[in-house]
């Protein structure tokens, strides 16, 4: 009898981040990557055991990533131009590495922005990384 080949998940701290085909540093954190689709309950007339669930519109919660701070300040200035007024959409990927470092899953999102740029917590007693991260609105994700 032939013995089943073991498919380990992959580990979630091996990822890169890519938006404009630039590999933007690296992050510590990606999170947001969801997708929820809202329903409709229809209840029909004599079926009491059950609710219909029509399926809605899909929706994405925002994309939020984290990074230490360096002397990089593309994220600072793209959510300074937002800020301005001046929205300069961008599309970009989030890649999953295996643990040679091979790409195993990839996810576009879309014309994304920033909506929201958040400073280290600066604490004369503390010894962490300062990091600072950034909040993307954006068209959806998906697979490939």
């Amino acid at each position: 009898m032939p013995v089943a080949e073991r498919n380990d998940p992959y580990l979630s701290f091996r990822f890169l981040v890519e938006i404009q085909g630039l590999i933007v540093g690296g992050f510590s954190e990606v999170s947001g990557l969801q997708a929820e689709t809202e329903t409709e309950d229809i209840q029909e007339g004599g079926v009491n055991d059950y609710v219909h669930k029509l399926p809605k519109i899909t929706k994405y919660p925002n994309i939020t990533l984290k990074r230490g701070i360096t002397d990089s300040n593309a994220l600072w200035n793209w959510h300074q131009d937002v800020v301005k007024g001046i929205i300069k959409r961008k599309s970009g990927f989030i890649i999953l590495l295996d643990g040679e470092g091979n790409e195993k899953w990839r996810w576009s999102f879309e014309r994304a922005y920033p909506v929201q740029w958040t400073g280290p917590e600066l604490r004369a007693d503390g010894n962490t990384v300062a990091v600072e991260s950034i909040e993307l609105a954006h068209n959806g994700i998906k697979k490939g």
